[in-house]
């Protein structure tokens, strides 16, 4: 037995691999903290980059790494489909895009969980034989035997033969979560890829029976883990599988496309956790530690996006909001129209203005005009702000990143909290492609779905001009009662084209 441990010794990793994957944890916080503001964002994503970089070398070069070719290959394959992606996918299709490498991690821990299951089966009958000493030292036959294989195995393999039957126990449960929270982020990030690109409607959709079906699969998974545990089934972690596949399709499908931001932070987080889970099955500290903080921090993100929407956080979780409890509000009036002329007289006479982007800003790309509206307007001494709701756009910070792009001055960029209180006092307001985040019906429609969310309170200010391209409701599908008020007009057509009409009438 002695023989044995001495052999299976050399496991642990040297000190410079377990040096990188600290150094590359301690990048990974920093890149964290820096994105937490726009000056220090672009050196926080080299942090990152950097750090990547560092875990991937020393995950590749660690003792008991095999098929360094394949990996290799792999590397160069993904990393050529990534760079072509990165300048193909355009700043409005970001979401999506963002959903979509999410479902690759979720699918990726599927697949580490039914490779550890493998393995473990693989070596089934070698962990029986270890796990009785009694055995081995009465019989120098078996003992011999078992030295033998244990000195053919390598990497994962060898550090499961090291395992008590506790520990085996133990492995089991991480295996079996890190599917079920890999698999409900496969399913739940495929079906918000589809509603953030229009192939899946973005209604709130649910089965007959709602939540009762979730909570059933969900009890089902909870006993298809006490008897994997206890007999090391593959049907137990099939079946579960297919109902973990089940309830993210569910969950997703019963959001609305109003929220859906606070949907792709959420399964940011589960991504985040299905790492850290399997990254315990692999006995990976980088991927433990790096799966918590983005499970950690897209929590957060989800919580604090809920406040300022004025969801439950746990109605996201179980994809039970965006409903609504009563006919909606009549709307009266009618959208009075206005052209580039009258817009321009009214910046000209204007002393303040507040700029607020929405998704129609980014769909056509006028973030480089607005920035140029911008320069203009300040250059005649005029006060121009922009003023950011925390869900403006389909991805968390979605607006900040198109200002940033099209060096708009961090200083005039600001939140919800920090700007509502000065629209009273402002002599006009420009609303470019936004909807549901200048609704008045959120504070004075009781039964509209998005009833009590904070909204940017745009109707106060002296004059409010819309550019939209046309009458129609926003991503949500709810009507806006803001474009029918006395003192806004629809400055109807496509933003970037109105935003240069615009430049060209302000000298």
């Amino acid at each position: 037995m002695e023989n044995i441990m001495n052999l299976s010794a050399h496991l642990g990793d040297p000190g410079i691999v377990i040096a990188a994957y600290i150094a590359a944890a301690v990048l990974f916080i920093l890149c964290l903290g820096g994105l937490s503001g726009q000056e220090s964002a672009k050196r926080a994503v080299w942090y990152g980059i950097a750090g990547m970089a560092l875990a991937v070398v020393a995950a590749v070069f660690s003792p008991g790494t095999g098929h360094l070719w394949l990996i290799v290959l792999m590397l160069v394959i993904g990393a050529g489909i990534g760079t072509v992606l990165a300048k193909r996918v355009q700043m409005t299709e970001m979401p999506q895009l963002v959903a979509a490498l999410h479902s690759f991690v979720g699918l990726a821990a599927v697949f580490i969980g039914f490779n550890t299951h493998i393995e473990l089966s693989r070596l089934s009958d070698l962990l029986a034989l270890m796990a009785d000493p009694a055995k081995m030292l009465a019989d120098p036959a078996i003992a011999a035997s078992i030295q033998a294989q244990v000195a053919d195995l390598a990497g994962f393999a060898l550090k499961l033969v090291q395992k008590t039957p506790l520990e085996l126990s133990i492995l089991r449960v991480e295996t079996f979560l890190g599917v079920f929270i890999g698999a409900v982020t496969f399913t739940g990030s495929v079906i918000a890829f589809g509603k953030l690109a229009g192939k899946v409607d973005g209604k709130a959709k649910k089965l007959p029976g709602g939540h009762m079906l979730n909570a059933g699969a969900a009890i089902l998974s909870l006993i298809m883990l006490i008897v994997y545990v206890q007999t090391a089934s593959f049907w137990a972690l099939a079946i579960m599988t297919l109902l973990a596949f089940f309830i993210g399709y569910h969950l997703i499908m019963g959001i609305g496309g109003a929220d859906m931001p606070v949907v792709v932070s959420m399964l940011n987080s589960y991504s985040g956790w299905a790492a850290s889970a399997i990254g315990f099955s692999l006995g990976n500290d980088l991927l433990i530690v790096t799966g918590a903080l983005v499970g950690s921090s897209g929590a957060i993100l989800s919580y604090i996006m809920c406040k300022a929407m004025n969801r439950s956080f746990i109605s996201v979780i179980l994809g039970g909001f965006g409903s609504t409890s009563g006919p909606a509000m009549e709307i009266e009036g009618e959208q009075i129209a206005i052209d580039a002329d009258g817009v321009a007289t009214a910046l000209n006479d204007a002393d303040s203005v507040i700029i607020v982007p929405g998704y129609g800003m980014a769909v056509a790309q006028a973030q480089q005009a607005v920035s140029e509206l911008t320069r203009r307007l300040r250059a005649k001494g005029k006060t121009v702000r922009f003023a950011i709701h925390p869900v403006a756009g389909r991805l968390p910070g979605h607006m900040n990143v198109l200002l940033a792009e099209a060096k708009v001055p961090y200083d005039i960029v600001l939140e919800m909290d920090e700007i509502n209180e000065d629209f009273p006092d402002t002599d006009v307001v420009i609303v470019i492609g936004s909807n549901d985040i200048v609704n008045p019906a959120a504070q004075e429609d009781p039964n509209s779905p998005i009833a009590g969310m904070p909204v940017l309170e745009v109707w106060k200010a002296k004059q409010v001009f819309v550019s939209k391209r046309g009458q129609g409701t926003g991503y949500s599908g709810i009507e806006n009662p803001l474009f029918f008020k006395e003192n806004t007009r629809m400055f109807y057509g496509d933003a970037k084209a109105s935003i240069d009409s615009l430049n060209h009438l302000i000298g």
